[in-house]
């Protein structure tokens, strides 16, 4: 299995990120945390922050149509394994949200920048379960 090397567009989308992350925190002061974002969807503490909520998770949803305008052709996703295959790692991944009170974007992104030493741990241990992960489904397993 072939994974395409792309530095430059994963360059600029982790620009964009942080950048989402930073006017997040400092328009509104809140962390921008996609699973957090989430959960906090179906229970606001107010109109205001459903609205910022699904505003964003709105422009999470549409950003290919944004490529599509700028591009005039909607993004390639290929995804090389079974839907079985991803359902159950999209379900041990949400599994894996809950037990580290937060996500990628929440941890490695926003926590990091914060210094946070809970952040730390959860994306060292986000980032070897990964190498792991993939060391078994290619060398291992053979997938």
């Amino acid at each position: 299995m072939e994974t395409d090397f792309t530095p430059g567009l994963s360059s600029f989308g982790g620009i964009l990120i942080g950048l989402a992350a930073v006017l997040l925190m400092a328009s509104i002061g809140r962390i921008a945390g996609a699973t957090g974002i989430l959960t906090g969807l179906f229970a606001p503490s107010s109109t205001a922050d459903w609205t910022w909520r699904a505003t964003m998770l709105a422009g999470m949803v549409t950003a290919p149509s944004a490529v599509l305008l700028v591009t005039g052709e909607m993004p390639t996703i290929t995804v090389p394994v079974s839907m079985w295959s991803l359902a159950v790692g999209g379900f041990i991944v949400g599994v894996g949200v809950v037990l580290g009170s937060g996500c990628t974007s929440g941890h490695g992104v926003c926590g990091l920048a914060r210094l946070s030493p809970r952040s730390l741990v959860a994306t060292v241990t986000f980032m070897i379960t990964t190498a792991v992960t993939v060391f078994l489904i290619r060398h291992v397993i053979g997938t």
